[in-house]
């Protein structure tokens, strides 16, 4: 019987595929000029902050994981704590530098057709209910399904 002598092989050390979760260096060329943090005081500058690209990460962290803002493992992934990317987050809406992010990431992904619009959902978190509007004229079919029975 004879066998086969292959050789000891290397070990592959660390992770082979990035988390889907960071940002590469081309896309943060991108994303940097709109994220970027406002000039620190000169007079009592305060403590200094995590870097945008960082607190970005831990974002998208959360959103790839469904995550609690206050579960985030920082130390692990060498990320800021879940309370700092969450209040980064709020800043960047609040400062309407996050719906110029997404408008970027949008012509990114449109431009190398990977963006499909066909499945795109709507609901009413995202669009407005009006107010005295009339109601569709489309049928539903939850009323069908219901039935009363009576003793």
């Amino acid at each position: 019987m004879t066998t086969s002598h292959v050789g000891p092989r290397r070990r592959r050390v660390g992770r082979v595929k990035p988390f889907k979760w960071r940002v590469s260096d081309e896309l943060w060329e991108q994303l940097a000029p709109l994220l970027a943090d406002p000039p620190r005081r000169v007079r009592s500058p305060g403590r200094h902050r995590y870097p945008a690209r960082a607190c970005l990460e831990g974002v998208l962290y959360v959103l790839f994981t469904d995550t609690p803002w206050l579960e985030v493992p920082c130390r692990e992934l060498g990320l800021p704590s879940g309370e700092s990317c969450r209040r980064r987050l709020e800043e960047w809406s609040r400062r309407g530098l996050l719906a110029e992010a997404i408008a970027v990431l949008q012509q990114r992904l449109a431009g190398s057709e990977k963006l499909d619009w066909s499945r795109v959902i709507v609901d009413a978190s995202l669009v407005d209910a009006k107010k005295g509007a009339r109601r569709s004229r489309a049928r539903s079919w939850a009323g069908q399904a219901a039935a009363i029975t009576w003793p």
